[in-house]
């Protein structure tokens, strides 16, 4: 018997996991605001699920391709809409999520644990499950690392990367697509509706303690694995939903991130940031 027999200790490794991956993406997306895209591509999550119930395929495949597809649509309706950005979001984001919701109703043959996809059912995860995280995860991880310099580029001035060469089009289609496979992957551990939660929070309490931006990544990490540990720990103890409890969790470790000790821990003794830059 292994430890990871345990219902548990299966449910900190596939958190852990996701927080990983999550915090280097979720930086990404606090440096460009682009949260609400992030959104919008978790919305479309629950379509994928209904797709897949509906031709019986993998959940996480089906998932990952809608997210896929969401995006690449909006890419598209940027370059030709006359909309603004946040009004075609809302679109895709809404109508998505409704989408979903209405193809799930209308398979009345199938039993559905609608909570479980909205709020994640981290409890119930598998060894395939752990399997599935830390696979595409190591994806993520070692495709975000080779555009990190050429996004990073570009999220500080598109024109600058361009004029360089590095193809900021090419590079944000593909950090578009890492965001729907860790959609695709931690949309059991925290659910639709609260994925770009655990993107975000880390993230964001990790750029008011980072000095760099590579440290910032790392610190979101980490900051996530903990809100990870501290949620599923709460949720033990008082009988709490597992996926809001690790946003609640992460949201604390955000609030203390805020205290007065953190901006002097922040800055260097002559009173300035410190040398690397964080957008």
């Amino acid at each position: 018997m292994t430890i990871l027999d345990d219902f548990f200790a299966r449910a900190i490794v596939a958190g852990v996991g996701v927080a990983v991956v999550a915090g280097p993406l979720g930086c990404f997306i606090v440096w460009r605001r682009m949260a609400y895209f992030g959104d919008t591509l978790s919305h479309s999550a629950l379509l994928g699920v209904a797709l897949a119930i509906l031709l019986q395929i993998n959940i996480t495949v089906a998932v990952f391709c809608t997210s896929a597809t969401v995006a690449l649509i909006l890419i598209l309706l940027k370059r030709r809409a006359t909309l603004s950005s946040d009004s075609m979001l809302g679109l895709l984001s809404h109508s998505s999520l409704a989408l979903g919701l209405v193809v799930l109703a209308f398979m009345s043959w199938v039993r559905i644990d609608l909570l479980s996809f909205l709020f994640g059912d981290i409890l119930a995860v598998s060894m395939n499950d752990i399997a599935v995280i830390y696979g595409g995860g190591a994806i993520v991880i070692i495709i975000l690392v080779l555009i990190w310099r050429p996004f990073f580029a570009a999220t500080v001035s598109n024109d600058l990367a361009e004029a360089e060469g590095m193809h900021p089009r090419r590079t944000n289609v593909v950090f578009m697509l890492l965001m729907a496979l860790v959609i695709a992957i931690s949309m059991k551990i925290v659910g639709v509706l609260l994925i770009t939660a655990l993107l975000i929070i880390p993230a964001a309490t990790a750029r008011s303690l980072a000095r760099g931006p590579e440290q910032m990544a790392i610190f979101a990490s980490v900051i996530g694995a903990f809100a990870v540990i501290g949620g599923l720990c709460g949720s033990l103890q008082w009988n709490t939903p597992s996926g809001p409890s690790i946003v609640v969790a992460a949201l604390i470790l955000f609030l203390i991130g805020l205290l007065p000790v953190t901006y002097f821990l922040k800055r260097n003794k002559s009173g300035d940031v410190g040398p690397n830059y964080v957008p």
